[in-house]
């Protein structure tokens, strides 16, 4: 993930901060109870990237020895992938 953990809690707190003070949104919980899902759902969403990242990753094993031998440039393959397996699965990045 590329923020820290707790960037995404500032920006989470910061977030709902802004909504119920702009009155966006109407709590019937805690805003704590809403800071805490908020956190969890930018976490999750930034996730998904790693995960791809993971996979696109665990691809290229199978181009190992074309890497090596420089027949297949590492980084061209790896977002060529990546930029597939996106379209194919509707991700938003």
């Amino acid at each position: 993930m590329r923020l820290s953990k707790e960037r995404v809690r500032h920006m989470a707190e910061t977030l709902a901060g802004r909504l119920v003070q702009e009155s966006h949104v109407a709590l019937t919980g805690t805003q704590k109870a809403f800071i805490e899902s908020l956190d969890q759902v930018v976490t999750d969403e930034l996730s998904i990237e790693d995960r791809l990242n993971s996979e696109v990753r665990q691809l290229l094993k199978a181009y190992e020895r074309q890497i090596e031998t420089g027949q297949v440039d590492y980084q061209k393959m790896f977002t060529m992938i990546k930029q597939k397996l996106v379209r194919e699965r509707g991700i938003i990045l």
